[in-house]
């Protein structure tokens, strides 16, 4: 037997006993079927991982791949190389979380749908079904994103805010502990050929305890600009954590900035990670202090829809909720059910 062959066996055994802890853990037992392709499938299906193939790449060296497997479009997700904060055998376990998580979502409309994985490589190797216009940083910050898509219209990014919501308080609420997903960003949300948003990366995704009100972690999030200042001191999650950064992805919808460029607010000041303080403290006076919310809106979406007294109430609903959704305090921020039910209701502000 080969070298090689040696090793993929090995990493077949050891991603799949994680798996099928994984399965009990958090399934309860309960069968979920999760199939595999082999390492040269996926190969094959991306002609060995062709660099004109991939369509998105994250801050984290993550690679998604457009590939073709038998007759149909599907994306790979392929972590490769480069300094990472989980190495070895610990990032397969997050990757093996991320699998189940996403396969117990997959009956979710707004979320990425897990086709199968391959367990011959560590990490493991996870397939999707294909996303036609790539993720929402791409869409909206990513370089020729305008370029290569209409810019997307103030209708469809209340939509995918909606859809985003939705998707998260399912997470929430659904199962029979609540699941919080602690990685809620921009590279994390796809986008089908008509826009509709789909939920993806639950690598980080954890559950309450049952009768515990909330998880003591030690690996945080690593978006600082999406993580609420107790998360990022404490290392203590609830649902509340997921709320925080959905108030900053909020503000990445409306002004078409990278959500980290807004760092994190504490009582109104900026700590700054990664701009100068003037220009973040700037950003946020503006949402505070100016009622219209005009000031910070992405230029795209005032060329698209103008300057109507319905597209101002919108605008102003949705930084309102923004900010709730960042208050300092977790208990002032509203229920993901409760972002939902408000993004709907400014919604039918059109009508």
């Amino acid at each position: 037997m080969t070298n090689d062959r040696k090793e993929k066996e090995r990493a077949f055994f050891e991603n799949g006993s994680m798996l099928l802890e994984k399965l009990i853990a958090i399934c309860n037992g309960k069968s979920i079927p999760i199939r595999s392709f082999s390492d040269e499938e996926l190969k094959q299906a991306t002609n060995n991982y062709d660099a004109r193939l991939v369509i998105v790449q994250d801050e984290l060296y993550w690679k998604w791949y457009k590939g073709s497997l038998y007759g149909r479009l599907v994306s790979i997700r392929k972590f490769e190389g480069g300094v990472h904060i989980i190495e070895g055998r610990g990032l397969s376990n997050y990757i093996i979380n991320d699998l189940v998580i996403s396969a117990k979502m997959s009956a979710h409309k707004n979320v990425l749908k897990l086709m199968r994985c391959c367990l011959e490589t560590q990490p493991p190797i996870l397939v999707h079904e294909f996303a036609a216009n790539g993720s929402l940083a791409n869409r909206i910050q990513g370089p020729g994103g305008s370029q290569q898509h209409q810019p997307l219209t103030w209708v469809s990014r209340l939509k995918i805010a909606r859809e985003i919501a939705h998707a998260i308080s399912y997470l929430h609420t659904v199962f029979s502990r609540p699941i919080i997903h602690r990685y809620i960003d921009m590279w994390n949300i796809f986008l089908d050929q008509h826009d509709v948003a789909n939920l993806s990366n639950f690598e980080l995704s954890i559950s309450v305890p049952e009768g515990e009100t909330h998880v003591q972690v030690d690996i945080l999030s690593w978006c600082v600009g999406y993580m609420s200042p107790k998360y990022f001191a404490t290392g203590k999650v609830t649902e509340k954590v997921d709320v925080y950064s959905f108030g900053a992805l909020l503000l990445g919808l409306l002004t078409g900035q990278n959500s980290n460029d807004f760092t994190q607010l504490n009582n109104g000041e900026c700590v700054d990670f990664s701009k100068p303080k003037k220009e973040c403290v700037g950003l946020v006076v503006c949402m505070q202090n100016g009622a219209q919310g005009r000031c910070i809106v992405d230029p795209t979406i005032l060329a698209g829809e103008g300057r109507g007294s319905t597209i101002e109430q919108q605008l102003q609903a949705v930084v309102d909720l923004a900010f709730t959704c960042r208050k300092i305090e977790s208990q002032i921020r509203p229920t993901m059910v409760g972002v939902t039910k408000e993004l709907m209701r400014i919604e039918r502000l059109v009508l």
